[in-house]
């Protein structure tokens, strides 16, 4: 990955997260470091035959370091769209969207893969767990598929699991597990390559109340301990209510933002 380590994402992969001896405070403090995310006047646009949507329309947004957003609207308001542009799933028609100050129209396909690879992680309302592998399979594959050791991807799997509080169910299928559980193995995945940003794409949205506040629960905890930012597509005002800033969206416009507490 050497044309990664002269794109400038390397500032990045090196930002101090709780556990490293750089780091001074907590998940509060982060903020401080100044946006890691910035979108500035994103237009996209989807079209198929005679129909046209305006998924996102002049949309400008920031998340700061080590924050937790959530970006709640209604069904087709554009929440998913906003979160696959600004992560690179998705390209954009106009405007410009940048992680740590490197904007991604500058990036080559490969190696927006590769940092996406390393450095983000994606959590999703359908776990997208492979069914014939353990969970402890699960949480290796991204891992040995970005070149790591096999023995290294297994140990760290390992960790990532007693994280999320599944250690003792590290070898069991998906099929073995609850959806709580499902959803902690795709966390403990998305969380692998200790990534400086999670996106979660309704995490909660196949759960029922109590799942639902565990996995918060959860999430909550590893920004406060680890500092990593996370940014949240929610419906659920529970949800939202975690997060430390609401974003909601309405026909693909950002309409309003505000502290979670307000």
């Amino acid at each position: 990955m050497a044309h990664l380590r002269h794109s400038g994402w390397g500032c990045l992969r090196n930002m101090p997260v709780k556990g490293d001896p750089d780091f001074e405070g907590d998940g509060e403090s982060l903020m401080d470091n100044g946006p890691i995310i910035s979108a500035t006047g994103v237009m996209k646009t989807y079209r198929s035959r005679e129909v046209v949507v305006e998924a996102l329309n002049d949309v400008s947004f920031e998340v700061m370091s080590g924050e937790m957003v959530a970006v709640m609207g209604p069904s087709g308001s554009g929440k998913t769209t906003l979160l696959n542009c600004m992560s690179g799933l998705d390209s954009i028609d106009a405007g410009d969207v940048s992680i740590a100050g490197q904007l991604l129209r500058t990036m080559s396909d490969d190696a927006l893969s590769d940092y996406r690879a390393s450095s983000m992680g994606f959590v999703f309302q359908a776990y997208n767990l492979l069914p014939v592998l353990s969970a402890q399979e699960n949480v290796e594959l991204p891992l040995v598929l970005a070149g790591n050791p096999q023995k290294q991807a297994s140990e760290r799997a390992a960790a990532k699991l007693e994280l999320v509080g599944l250690a003792d169910r590290a070898d069991h299928l998906p099929a073995e597990l609850s959806g709580g559980q499902q959803q902690r193995v795709a966390i403990a995945r998305a969380l692998a390559n200790d990534p400086a940003i999670v996106w979660a794409d309704e995490p909660t949205g196949n759960l029922d109340s109590t799942n639902a506040a565990d996995i918060m629960d959860l999430l909550v905890r590893l920004n406060n301990e680890h500092g990593q930012t996370f940014v949240l597509v929610t419906h659920s005002e529970d949800v939202g209510g975690r997060a430390h800033r609401i974003v909601r969206m309405s026909d693909g416009v950002i309409v309003s933002h505000s502290d979670s507490s307000s």
